[in-house]
C-alpha cells in the first residue's frame, strides 16, 4: 500500500507491529536515514540492537545471498519484544529476495524495513510494496519539515515551551536547513537549554543557529550601515588576507543594503517590511537591520544603492585599471559617511 505524506508522518510515529513491513524510499538519503531512525526507535525501542532484535542488512548482501533476509524475518530472537530486519540502500537488485520475503511472511515473524534512493513508479522494488496488502511504500521528497514535524522533534528532545514567534522563526530555519543540520540544532538547543525552565527565546535560537561562514563580511557591512568610518580599513584588510575579492564584497553590499531598502520602503513601515524578508531574519541580527532601515530611510538607502551600482559597473568595465579592493573601500566609506549625515 502507498501512503500520503499525511498518512505517512503519522505512521512513522506510532507504526503498527502487525505489518509486514514499510519501504521508505527518497532522493536524498539524510532525510530517509532520519525517517528510518523514527521508525525503528518507534517500532522496536531504544535497545533493540543491544537486545538482538533488529539485523541489519544492505542491498548487496542481498545480491549476494538472496536468502539472508527471510533467514533474518524467520529467526528467533533470544529477548522478547518485537524484531524488524532492516535492508540499507536496496535497489532492484535486492527485489527478488525482498518479494521473497514479503511472499513468505507470516504473523510472528521481524518486520521488514527497507530503505532506498530514488525509485521509479516502475520498479520492481517499489511495486512490490505498493501492492502489498499488509505493507508500505513512502516516498520521501526535500519538502521542509512541516510543523508538526518541527514540534515533534522539538518534543523529542525536551524542548516544550516555544512560544508563537521563536516557532516561527524554528519553522524559517528548518525550511533554510537541509535536515541533518537542522536537527544537529535542535540538539544543540536542547543541551544549551537543559536546566533551564525559561521560554525558548529568539536570542536562544540565534546562539544555537549554524553561523554564516560570511562572519567577517556581515561585520564590515553592519559598520558601513552604522557609520563607523574609522573601523571599515583594518576590518577591509582582514577580509583581504582571507582572499575576498571586490568583486563579492560589492554584491554583499548591495544586497545588504536591498535588505535595507526592502524594510524602509514597506508601506507599513519597516517593523512590518522586516517580517516580509526572505529568508527571515530573527534575533539580534533582526533587531539590527531594523535599526538600520529605520535611521537610513528610503531615499537615502535609494542613493546608497545607486552608489553601489556605479561602483559594481566600474568593477565590471573592460577598461577598469583602478584595483578592486580600492574602488570598493571608497564606495564604502562614502556609505558610511553617508550614514552620518542628517
Amino acid at each position: 500500500m502507498k501512503l500520503s505524506p499525511r498518512d505517512a508522518e503519522g505512521y512513522f510515529a506510532r507504526p503498527d507491529a502487525s505489518k509486514t513491513g514499510i519501504l521508505i524510499y527518497g532522493a536524498d538519503a539524510m532525510r530517509v536515514a532520519l525517517k528510518r531512525q523514527q521508525v525503528l526507535a518507534a517500532l522496536l525501542g531504544a535497545n533493540a540492537d543491544e537486545e538482538m532484535r533488529l539485523t541489519r542488512l544492505s542491498g548487496s548482501d542481498l545480491r549476494s545471498d538472496p536468502t539472508l533476509l527471510l533467514d533474518a524475518i524467520k529467526a528467533v530472537g533470544f529477548f522478547p519484544g518485537p524484531r524488524g530486519a532492516f535492508v540499507e540502500e536496496a535497489t532492484d537488485a535486492a527485489a527478488p529476495a525482498v518479494l521473497s520475503a514479503l511472499s513468505d511472511w507470516a504473523e510472528g515473524d521481524a518486520q521488514i524495513i527497507v530503505t532506498a534512493g530514488q525509485l521509479k513508479p516502475s520498479s520492481k522494488l517499489r511495486k512490490a510494496f505498493e501492492t502489498h496488502p499488509n505493507a508500505y511504500a513512502v516516498g520521501i521528497y526535500d519538502d521542509p519539515p512541516t510543523r508538526s514535524e518541527i514540534e515533534r522533534i522539538l518534543s523529542e528532545t525536551g524542548i516544550r515551551n516555544v512560544p508563537r514567534e521563536p516557532m516561527s522563526a524554528l519553522v524559517d530555519l528548518a525550511g533554510e536547513l537541509g535536515p541533518g543540520d537542522f536537527a544537529r540544532t535542535v540538539e544543540k538547543l536542547a543541551l544549551y537549554k537543559r536546566g533551564d525552565e525559561a521560554e525558548l527565546s529568539l536570542d536562544d535560537i540565534q546562539t544555537c543557529a549554524p553561523q554564516s561562514s560570511e562572519a567577517g563580511l556581515d561585520d564590515v557591512l553592519n559598520i558601513v550601515a552604522e557609520g563607523r568610518t574609522g573601523e571599515i580599513g583594518p576590518l577591509m584588510r582582514r577580509l583581504v588576507a582571507q582572499g575576498t575579492t571586490g568583486v563579492s564584497l560589492c554584491i554583499g553590499a548591495t544586497w545588504h543594503f536591498r535588505t535595507l531598502y526592502t524594510c524602509a520602503a514597506d508601506p507599513g513601515g519597516p517593523a512590518q517590511g522586516i517580517g516580509r524578508l526572505r529568508p527571515p531574519v530573527y534575533g539580534k541580527r533582526r533587531d539590527r537591520i531594523l535599526r538600520q532601515a529605520q535611521t537610513w530611510g528610503a531615499p537615502r538607502l535609494e542613493t546608497a544603492l545607486t552608489l553601489l551600482t556605479d561602483t559594481d559597473l566600474q568593477l565590471r568595465s573592460a577598461g577598469q585599471t583602478a584595483p578592486a579592493m580600492a574602488l570598493v573601500e571608497r564606495a564604502l566609506i562614502r556609505l558610511a559617511m553617508l550614514a552620518r549625515a542628517r
